[in-house]
């Protein structure tokens, strides 16, 4: 999500960020100390301060302009995941209901032919009751209606299933309408057909006389949209309650909310279409709002002009519950996510490149003073106040990368794992559908007779129904009928030979189903009818049309799993290059992949030590997936209304989503202590010396300060070789004390036998004599006077790079300590042979 915030604007969000404007504080704070160490070494010592002013200069500079990005970098990041959340639940209220709506025109077109009920509008004449029970076994089924009715041309109502909401006569005008029309219509406002309902959202269509076009009537379906609406917000609204969800019509207006009393029904809100990042007033409070529009489903728009909606007032949009995302990461985790921050928050790597350019100007001014061997009483006390200034914007660059770093991963933890929730909503609310449809056209009544006595009249008769409801309803490859036998008898989809039956077992399960309410689903996997791949199959029992109590066969739908079950995974994560999606079965099957590493059917063994999501939740943790650092979410399938609740059925799939960060470094330093002490008793005590330290490979290592010139981002190295040695890897520009030109750069890590150092890190200037090279090394850590008796031979000999080592921290911290002279002379040596 692409945001650019001006000056003026992070002026306006900044009051609603309290950890912000601490750390902006802070900085200004720092910044003034800056100013005041350079006017104070300008004043008390011009000469002595000569060599460092205009590193201090820079490094004032530099802070400022590092005080303005950090402090943008950290509103952008909090909008940013602000308005990540809001957004990502705004597509879910609409793209869920637009889903569910879609199967609702199916229902309507379908129901409008069935033949006993159109009989019965063209004829009304009751046989006891007949024409009730099969209006209310229909919404037994599909119970998103709370209402059934069927009308005749002149508005009386024949029929209906809610007694307790009885209508004799509508003059709606969708009467009319209906009748005129060629498909269904869709109607969402006050009606007479629901007079105890504000607003009903009703589904009808004319009924034809059987065998002939006359329109005899109209059917119409009441959707319990408010029922379904609540549904919505508790599962997939703010759980924290500081924003609203809402359905918005054409006018804006909401039909919807998530808190009636916050927001009511039939007040008109601001939208936000375009996705400003700005704030919007309602009623004297300012609003973060994201808004969306349904991109459709199965060519079905959606009503017109409806909207999701989520608002959050601006007061609390940024006191977000601390995730503490990576603080249980192990360091190797924590330090390889950092490496590519490039990639996933720019803003972030920015500030720690800031950060590390500033802590070499501060380094380098130290090393440019250490070793002179005059007296600088006054300019070591202004060394004194720059080391203590220095540590502390360390401290507080650290800070505040860590609670951008914190934003940053907690987003995508939270991202991910609303995104594995929605999966698992959308599956169970599809597969409930067809647990719906199968039960439902068990009854149909040419079904049932045709069944009944087989003969070649009733098996054509049969084929053309089947091919009817398999053409409205498209999610299906194959229906098909079959007898007590299992025989196959009627079947949409290419021909079936004519041994074709259905598994002994499947059969024995649909016969013993003791009444229309129950299903079986012949469990996720390959399939002869699905040309052998992977798929669900639900079947319901077929009754005697004079004995309901006595089965003579079944049907069965064939679920086209492949394209559907992925278009629900695309659809959560398009236009996302670094996230993917799994459904994954209870025996930790793949269902459907968009992971090239993860086909259908595969084993999935997940990348993160986590319990199991609960049922309705999610999970989210970082890892390691497929070679790279990525967030991994869970969620495991709650079921939908009575489906996989109460009707024992029982499948809880998990949705997982994956989202990629980058490789894992082969390099991950390790976690390090950052307040390591090089401090030395000046007084009588004994003799200094001063020391440049800093990291390789996870440890602590020291030059002596009088054998290193500066040090230069490794970024400014050219790399290049040309046979000077496996570790010459490079040369580098320097411009610095009045000297010009360039240095060979050799790998550190590589020359004392180690896995080369990070490609980000420093390159150390040393001249030893008139020999002047480059090391490459992490990172730097400090210069500073060390007395001689904490520093120690090495005890494994003097044969080593390493010739001594300092006891830091009163001895509970070791520190290596290079031979320069041994390092540049061997350098020295392969140049010369090179050459």
């Amino acid at each position: 999500m692409s945001i650019t915030l001006s000056r003026a604007e992070v002026e306006t969000l900044l009051p609603y960020m309290r950890d912000v404007t601490r750390c902006e504080m802070s900085l200004r704070e720092l910044n003034l100390m800056w100013s005041l160490i350079e006017a104070s070494a300008k004043m008390n010592c011009p000469q002595d301060a000569r060599t460092i002013l205009p590193t201090m200069a820079a490094t004032r500079t530099q802070f400022g302009q590092m005080e303005r990005n950090l402090v943008s970098s950290l509103v952008l990041e909090k909008l940013r995941n602000a308005i990540g959340q809001v957004q990502t639940r705004a597509q879910y209220v609409i793209d869920i209901v637009v889903r569910n709506l879609y199967e609702r025109t199916a229902d309507v077109g379908f129901l409008a032919t069935d033949p006993e009920l159109c009989n019965f509008v063209a004829n009304p004449v009751e046989e006891e009751g007949r024409i009730d029970r099969r209006l209310q076994e229909y919404r037994h089924k599909y119970t998103v209606y709370d209402e059934i009715l069927l009308l005749d041309t002149t508005g009386q109502v024949l029929a209906q299933t809610d007694s307790a909401s009885p209508v004799e006569f509508t003059r709606d005008a969708l009467l009319s309408a209906s009748l005129a029309s060629d498909t269904y219509l869709e109607t969402f406002r006050a009606s007479d057909l629901r007079p105890h309902t504000p607003q009903a959202l009703l589904y009808s269509r004319r009924m034809h006389r059987p065998g002939s076009a006359q329109p005899v009537g109209v059917l119409c379906l009441s959707f319990n949209f408010q029922q379904e609406m609540q549904g919505i917000f508790a599962s997939h609204g703010d759980p924290s309650g500081r924003s609203v969800m809402l359905l918005l019509d054409d006018q804006h207006r909401i039909i919807a909310s998530s808190n009636e009393g916050w927001m009511p029904l039939g007040t008109t809100v601001p939208v936000n279409r375009d996705r400003q990042p700005g704030a919007f007033v309602h009623q004297g409070r300012l609003y973060l709002i994201a808004t969306q529009a349904s991109p459709g489903y199965q060519g079905y728009p959606g009503p017109t002009g409806w909207l999701g909606q989520v608002m959050m007032p601006l007061d609390v949009a940024f006191d977000l519950p601390d995730t503490s995302a990576t603080d249980a990461l192990p360091p190797h985790l924590r330090q390889g996510l950092l490496s590519h921050a490039g990639t996933f928050c720019p803003p972030l790597h920015d500030i720690m490149v800031a950060a590390q350019h500033i802590q070499r100007i501060v380094w380098n001014g130290q090393v440019m003073t250490a070793g002179s061997g005059r007296d600088m009483t006054q300019l070591k006390t202004v060394l004194e106040q720059i080391s203590e200034t220095g540590h502390r914007s360390s401290k507080l660059f650290r800070e505040s990368i860590d609670a951008l770093y914190q934003t940053v991963l907690g987003t995508g933890l939270t991202q991910a794992g609303y995104t594995a929730r929605l999966l698992v909503d959308l599956l169970d609310r599809n597969l409930y559908e067809r647990a719906d449809d199968c039960r439902w056209w068990a009854l149909n009544p040419q079904l049932r007779e045709g069944m009944a006595a087989p003969d070649a009249t009733a098996r054509a008769a049969m084929a053309e129904v089947l091919a009817y409801i398999n053409s409205l309803y498209t999610v299906y490859t194959r229906l098909y009928l079959y007898d007590a036998r299992g025989t196959i008898l009627v079947s949409t989809g290419t021909p079936l030979p004519d041994s074709a039956c259905v598994e002994a077992d499947t059969l024995a399960r649909v016969l013993a189903l003791s009444d229309t309410q129950h299903y079986h689903v012949e469990g996720f996997g390959p399939h002869p009818l699905y040309a052998d791949a992977a798929t669900y199959v639900y079947h319901a029992a077929i009754r005697h049309p004079q004995d309901p109590k006595r089965v003579i066969g079944g049907i069965g739908l064939v679920f086209d799993s492949a394209p559907e079950l992925r278009a629900m995974l695309d659809g959560a994560v398009a236009q996302k290059a670094d996230t993917h999606a799994l459904f994954v079965s209870p025996q930790g099957r793949v269902l459907a992949s968009t992971h090239p590493d993860h086909p259908v059917g595969s084993a999935w063994q997940h990348p993160v030590t986590a319990p199991a999501a609960a049922r309705g939740q999610f999970d989210a943790q970082i890892g390691v997936h497929a070679d790279q650092y990525a967030v991994v979410a869970t969620s495991a399938s709650a079921g939908y209304r009575e489906f996989k609740t109460s009707d024992g059925h029982r499948d809880d799939v998990q949705a997982v989503v994956i989202r990629h960060f980058g490789a894992v470094q082969s390099h991950d330093s390790a976690e390090r202590a950052d307040d390591v002490l090089l401090e030395a008793t000046l007084a009588e005590h004994g003799r200094t010396q001063e020391y440049a330290t800093f990291w390789l490979d996870g440890q602590l290592m020291a030059l002596h300060a009088r054998h290193v010139l500066e040090a230069v981002s490794a970024s400014d190295m050219r790399r290049m070789a040309l046979g000077r040695g496996a570790a010459c890897i490079g040369m580098v520009s320097r411009q610095a004390a009045g000297e010009s030109g360039y240095v060979w750069v050799h790998d550190l890590a590589q020359l004392l036998g180690r896995a080369p150092a990070r490609s980000d890190g420093q390159v150390l200037v040393l001249r030893v004599g008139t020999h002047t090279c480059g090391l490459l090394v992490d990172e730097l850590h400090a210069v500073a006077e060390v007395e001689d008796r904490a520093v120690v031979p090495n005890p494994l000999g003097g044969a080593h790079w390493v010739s001594h080592i300092i006891r830091a921290n009163q001895g509970r911290v070791a520190i290596q300590l290079l031979d320069g002279e041994r390092l540049a002379a061997f350098v020295r040596r392969q140049g010369a042979a090179a050459a």
